[in-house]
């Protein structure tokens, strides 16, 4: 006998009251420090039903602030700032992680402050243009080849955020290893060409993911720990490769054996991008003994099927939740949903953000 999504199931050490997730999405509205601001409270504390929340990318450094306004986890101050947010997302019991999110290659030095450089396994640029607030859409750059110094620092600065996530009150972190970023580009032979001991083979592309992985583990927990994945995507230049099946398959096994609490899997076909091969999902879902959240376009319908087939524990929803603060309501009583403000997503303040309308 299958759950409903809107029953309780465990997350770890959690009991979550539904197996509803709020998908994490850049919004862009901390400062210019990085600092959240008062409005992130109230956005997230309205959206509170979900099981549980997945913050929007936050960067982990100063070198992985890759777009403009958005938040960090380095320093004490946006640790402070952090607090009030977590408070109020956590105000109906809704369990809460922070998704640590170096952009690596994807970033541009009018989003990133004084002294900060745009890193990357290799020194292959991303074709293309990004958004800056002082210049407008600009090229991206080409990032600088990761010394050994840089990776070591960056696992560092990935461990300090994980802690930094904790003390603001969060119940754990996501690991973005999805969209393109700097953990999917150690990964990809694309924008990968090491020789060293970080690149070349499966093994050593996923080297740097999976220490992350151990030293945020041994820092913090693993019941604290999940990371989220996107094989096939296409996001920021990514795309599938002779190897993709055996290198997420081997991470499962490792992520496995390292203790991590979930692997939150997105699909974005329905965005337009490759359909991830059903065999392929089957086979990572096989291969992953605790909790597993699938999200990318789902509708209360299909959410559920998926628990139903056992190809998800809990279902993350995105762009409804961001149109929907009481998503879970309206997909409960079959209510009309909100259609999101494409125009809004990442401007500053409050419309489009905590301006939708609930029911009632």
């Amino acid at each position: 006998m299958t759950s409903s999504i809107f029953e309780p199931a465990l997350l770890g050490p959690h009991q979550l009251k539904n197996r509803i997730v709020m998908n994490p999405m850049t919004r862009s509205r901390a400062d210019v420090d990085a600092v959240p601001t008062p409005i992130m409270a109230t956005y997230y504390g309205q959206r509170d039903t979900a099981g549980m929340i997945i913050t929007e990318g936050i960067a982990p450094s100063p070198n992985g602030r890759g777009y403009a306004r958005i938040p960090g986890l380095w320093n004490d101050t946006q640790v402070a700032a952090w607090k009030p947010v977590t408070t109020a997302a956590k105000a109906k019991g809704a369990v809460v992680f922070a998704q640590l999110m170096h952009t690596g290659r994807v970033s541009h030095p009018s989003n990133m402050p004084a002294g900060a450089k745009i890193v990357a396994p290799s020194a292959i640029a991303l074709a293309g243009q990004m958004y800056t607030d002082a210049d407008g859409m600009q090229d991206y750059p080409v990032p600088q080849e990761m010394t050994e110094a840089d990776i070591q620092q960056a696992k560092a600065e990935i461990v300090t955020a994980a802690k930094n996530a904790i003390a603001a009150g969060f119940d754990g972190v996501e690991l973005h290893s999805a969209n393109g970023y700097l953990l999917e580009q150690f990964l990809s032979p694309d924008t990968n060409k090491r020789t060293d001991g970080w690149g070349g083979s499966v093994a050593k592309r996923s080297r740097f993911l999976l220490e992350v992985a151990q030293e945020v583990v041994a820092a913090i927990g693993g019941d604290k720990v999940g990371i989220r994945i996107s094989p096939y995507g296409t996001a920021s230049g990514m795309a599938a490769y002779a190897e993709v099946d055996e290198t997420y398959l081997a991470l499962m096994a490792a992520l496995d054996k390292i203790g991590l609490v979930y692997v939150h899997l997105v699909d974005h076909a329905a965005m337009g991008n490759p359909a991830i091969p059903a065999d392929f999902r089957a086979k990572l879902r096989a291969a992953w003994p605790r909790t597993f959240i699938v999200g990318g376009s789902l509708d209360a319908a299909s959410a559920q099927a998926a628990v139903d087939a056992g190809a998800a524990d809990l279902v993350g929803f995105g762009r409804a939740f961001l149109a929907n603060p009481d998503l879970v309501a309206r997909m409960q009583t079959g209510a009309e949903l909100n259609a999101p403000d494409f125009a809004t997503f990442y401007t500053p303040g409050e419309k489009g953000y905590t301006d939708y309308p609930t029911l009632g």
